[in-house]
């Protein structure tokens, strides 16, 4: 379904169409809210592969290698051992059909296993009713409730906290496998 891979300076372009439109970003980062020039996107990108502490990687569709978004881990401490999932999928086409949650998995693969990560924790609009089905199916639970911690076109809303710590990931690895991991 889909696979993920380095994001590559060239692929900004992406972001020039999917940044600009007001649905696709409306439960995405808040500097994405502003951004509306070719330059401030190129400034974003080129910092966004830059950054420090963060795994930033290209979500692709498996059977034609397009770029369909991004999605990562920022802020990973080694010293806590936790990091914040993201994802921004900016092609609407792929919305809907199990992307996300297909993604999510991938990454907390990657969290638990390559990164030696115990929790990964996210932060998803209360609005964002696929975001939370993907994040719940993948094995995020809700830890609290930031109140009116987002405004949208004049609205607030509530931003829900969700974590998954390392053992729960690996209990839902056996239930889905019907194995122990190793064997």
């Amino acid at each position: 379904m889909v696979k993920l891979a380095p994001l590559q300076t060239e692929h900004v372009a992406h972001f020039y169409s999917w940044l600009r439109d007001p649905v696709a970003i409306a439960y995405s980062l808040s500097a994405f809210q502003s951004m509306k020039t070719t330059q401030q996107i190129d400034q974003w990108f080129a910092a966004t592969l830059q950054q420090a502490n963060t795994l930033n990687l290209g979500i692709y569709w498996a059977e034609t290698n397009a770029l369909i978004g991004y999605a990562g881990l920022s802020g990973i401490s080694t010293t806590n051992h936790s990091g914040e999932y993201f994802i921004f999928i900016g092609e609407k086409a792929a919305w809907g059909k199990g992307a996300g949650t297909a993604v999510t998995r991938q990454i907390l693969q990657l969290a638990f296993t390559s990164h030696q990560l115990n929790r990964v924790m996210l932060t998803v609009s209360e609005l964002n009713t696929g975001g939370l089905r993907a994040y719940t199916k993948a094995g995020f639970v809700m830890e609290g409730r930031l109140r009116q911690a987002a405004c949208r076109q004049g609205v607030f809303h509530d931003k829900i906290v969700m974590s998954v710590l390392k053992a729960e990931w690996q209990a839902q690895q056996v239930t889905s496998s019907g194995a122990t991991l190793g064997e």
